[in-house]
């Protein structure tokens, strides 16, 4: 697949640089590069990103940051069973347990929540930073949902992490994720409530909590595209009466005029019409 000309493969991560350090120079440029192009459309096109990292799977299999890449690409195309395979050779090849949270949710999309719900309290999850353990918690809540268990999984989500007022880069996906269990659970309330704190923390837009808020307060938002459109249609078809009505107006006017002209054309026909005087013959005869 074609690279642009501007994606020289420096652009990765120092570390990944130097995991790469193990190939000979041009290969390494080449994955590299391909890598990138995993990063760049991951979120806008993922097929893409796909593609990009098959190429450098198949050009260095034995890296663990391809394999890395070539599961996040897997995942974001919802190809859950060949994602799981990725990060458990990612895994073994670093024996870092970064990946847990994610392989988790990849238990969830093959249809096995209880599995992701053991792997929730394996002792791995202790190993995490603080990011990674929201992440579980967050994958085990879901876990719950899929299982019917919507008290369970607003337990789950209840936390000093979600208590904390400190805003943290996870913290509107942890109060989006409450809010919306909330909701499922009938809660509306306090739903709305969680949803106005996801939006305060969210300032990336990484959630639709304002969308969610708005929906929840009555608000309908209207295309404003749409309704210059639906604006101009309706100008339209206002002219469009507009003409009919003077085209016919025009035609009556037409009518009367021609009506009047035959009018006078008689009246003038019968001034006009000559005398005719009588013929010496025709006088009546003399007694």
């Amino acid at each position: 697949m074609p690279i642009p000309d501007d994606v020289t493969g420096e652009e990765i991560d120092g570390d990944v640089r130097q995991e790469l350090q193990s190939l000979p120079k041009g290969l390494a440029e080449d994955v590299s590069r391909n890598l990138v192009m995993v990063a760049r459309l991951i979120d806008e096109d993922p097929e893409g990103a796909y593609a990009y990292s098959k190429i450098a799977l198949r050009l260095a299999s034995r890296v663990a940051a391809v394999r890395e890449a070539a599961g996040f690409a897997a995942y974001a195309n919802q190809k859950y069973s060949e994602a799981l395979a990725e990060f458990r050779a990612a895994r073994r090849m670093t024996g870092n347990v970064d990946l847990w949270p994610v392989m988790a949710d990849c238990e969830r999309g093959l249809g096995r929540p209880e599995k992701a719900l053991d792997m929730a309290g394996a002792p791995e999850v202790h190993k995490l930073d603080k990011a990674g353990q929201v992440e579980m918690r967050l994958v085990a809540a879901g876990a719950r949902r899929d299982m019917g268990q919507l008290d369970a999984a607003i337990v789950t989500l209840q936390s000093p992490e979600l208590a904390s007022n400190s805003v943290q880069p996870w913290t509107a996906r942890l109060r989006y994720a409450y809010a919306d269990a909330l909701l499922a659970a009938g809660r509306e309330d306090e739903a709305r409530e969680w949803f106005a704190k996801a939006v305060e923390s969210d300032k990336d837009g990484s959630t639709d909590a304002s969308d969610r808020l708005a929906e929840l307060d009555g608000v309908e938002f209207v295309d404003a595209l749409v309704e210059d459109e639906d604006e101009d249609e309706v100008a339209t078809e206002a002219e469009a009466e507009a003409e009919d009505e003077i085209e016919t107006d025009v035609e009556t006017d037409t009518e009367v005029e021609t009506e009047d002209d035959d009018e006078d054309d008689i009246v003038e026909a019968e001034r006009t019409k000559p005398v005719v005087e009588a013929d010496d013959d025709d006088e009546a005869p003399r007694g």
